[in-house]
């Protein structure tokens, strides 16, 4: 029990590790310009199902924008953002749905990463 507690306590974290890098990726992406909030979400979900065999309907992309100074609110809307625009990307999929080994133990837990950076 304890091997494959190890095992799965590991492959929590190289999950973990692959959504912080799908969000830093996502953010990245959505500061360029001419992206869209669909093709950040969809980037982000082609790499998580290409690298974890998920199902786009088990992967949570979030993008929120906050103003620069002087800047206006962009609402959210990606393609909205000014040079200096704040970018959030998160990214959540359920343990249960990565989990090598089934069980009810970690039901209901969801991994998360997050990244932030200002619109270019």
């Amino acid at each position: 029990m304890l091997a494959f507690g190890i095992i799965e306590f590991g492959r929590g974290m190289m999950v973990s590790n692959m959504v912080t890098n799908a969000a830093r990726e996502g953010a990245r992406m959505a500061v360029l310009d001419g992206s869209t909030n669909a093709e950040v979400t969809s980037a982000i979900q082609t790499f998580m199902i290409s690298a974890l065999g998920l199902s786009a309907t088990n992967i949570n992309v979030t993008i929120a924008t906050s103003p620069g100074t002087g800047n206006p609110d962009p609402a959210n809307v990606i393609a909205n953002c000014q040079p200096g625009d704040l970018i959030s990307v998160t990214v959540q999929v359920p343990f249960d749905k990565v989990a090598l080994i089934p069980g009810n133990y970690l039901a209901g837990k969801t991994l998360t990463g997050q990244s932030s950076m200002r619109h270019e």
